[in-house]
């Protein structure tokens, strides 16, 4: 059955929320494990940085071009569709890093010729609540252009840059807080951002990352791991 949400929503806002299972339960358990099974089996990198795991796993790969997954892109940039990269972000326990208020097209400014219909799929392979960290956007903020930033504690925070507190209104902000096997989606230029875990369950999310392919690459370019 193709999968369809509210595109009108989504361009006027840069964000949507599909409150439904996007997998059947059996697959999002095959995902869930494959999250662990790379989680038990790395050292010295951080649970919030294991960045385009499909490179190495292509398991992950019935995932990203899953027909359910696909249908929900066509329907914001098209059907000229690009896999642009994978994350698996997980905050654990009590530790998990804030991150800090940005928007993935000024990490990626340089890396294709234009920043609109490129759009992330998150999925939460755990419930993703105000406590333990969920992301929040800041509704049309994607309209703005580039925001202004500056230097943040990266022991603290997922990045070391953060958009200056006089640009991002923190009264508006939208927390996606989704059920396991739940996901958003956002638009590149959106401001969002999420709290550290301060809560005893951890807060793991899959990234899935598209672009229009008619977006021309400037392959020579890496400002961002993610």
């Amino acid at each position: 059955m193709k999968t369809t949400i509210d595109a009108g929503f989504y361009i006027k806002n840069g964000y949507y929320l599909y409150k439904e299972q996007l997998f059947a339960p059996e697959k999002f358990n095959r995902l869930t494990a494959i999250f662990e099974e790379l989680q038990n089996s790395t050292t010295g990198i951080r649970t919030d940085e294991f960045d385009t795991p499909h490179f190495k796993d292509k398991r992950l790969l019935e995932f990203l071009l899953d027909e359910r997954v696909l249908d929900m892109v066509e329907n914001l940039i098209g059907p000229n569709i690009g896999l642009w990269s994978s994350h698996f972000i997980s905050k654990e326990p009590f530790t998990g890093r804030r991150t800090p208020w940005h928007e993935d097209s000024a990490y990626w400014n340089g890396r294709f010729d234009r920043l609109d219909k490129i759009v992330t799929v998150w999925l939460a392979l755990d419930d993703s609540t105000l406590e333990n960290g969920c992301m929040g956007v800041i509704p049309k903020s994607h309209h703005n252009g580039f925001s202004q930033y500056e230097k943040v504690d990266s022991q603290a925070n997922t990045f070391t840059e953060e958009i200056v507190a006089s640009q991002v209104n923190v009264e508006k902000v939208v927390w996606f807080e989704l059920n396991k096997g739940e996901c958003s989606l956002h638009d590149a230029r959106i401001i969002h951002g999420a709290n550290a875990n301060t809560s005893a369950k951890r807060r793991c999310g899959y990234t899935m990352r598209y672009f229009q392919s008619r977006h021309e690459i400037n392959r020579s370019s890496r400002k961002h791991r993610s």
